[in-house]
């Protein structure tokens, strides 16, 4: 059995990684936002999300998480009217990504809140390893 310290601070390892890949899908969708296709037959980019799962840690002896996949939302694309625009369909419309900027910037800040709460259980966990070498040691 390893040690409690340790072992928070692997599951929270855990945590970095999967907000990472969070924050990492969230910025895909940003910059995609305003990306069309090249005919009007083609479909735009389409929102990406990502799902978590618990996970067992074998060396930390307790459940991590892990990104379970990484799926396209079916919401429908936005349809805005430019018919001097080269992906226009006959009707002059442009099908535009399912991507709300807002939507992004709340999900952002909410992985960047878990990311933060993970770094700071690490700090939190090595400063106590210290702590205690330090009352060993006099």
């Amino acid at each position: 059995m390893s040690d409690p310290l340790i072992a928070a601070g692997r599951v929270a390892t855990s945590g970095l990684a999967a907000q990472s890949t969070r924050l990492r899908i969230i910025a895909e969708n940003m910059a995609n936002a305003n990306s069309t296709g090249e005919t009007a037959a083609a479909n735009p980019y389409q929102r990406k999300t990502v799902s978590f799962e618990a996970a067992l840690n074998p060396y930390a002896d307790a459940q991590g998480v892990e990104v379970a996949r990484i799926s396209t939302d079916k919401s429908p694309y936005i349809v805005k009217y430019e018919p001097g625009h080269p992906a226009a369909d006959a009707n002059g419309y442009v099908k535009y990504p399912n991507v709300n900027a807002i939507v992004e910037m709340a999900d952002m800040r909410e992985a960047n809140r878990s990311y933060e709460a993970n770094l700071q259980v690490i700090r939190q966990a090595r400063d106590l390893v210290s702590q205690t070498i330090d009352l060993l040691r006099g």
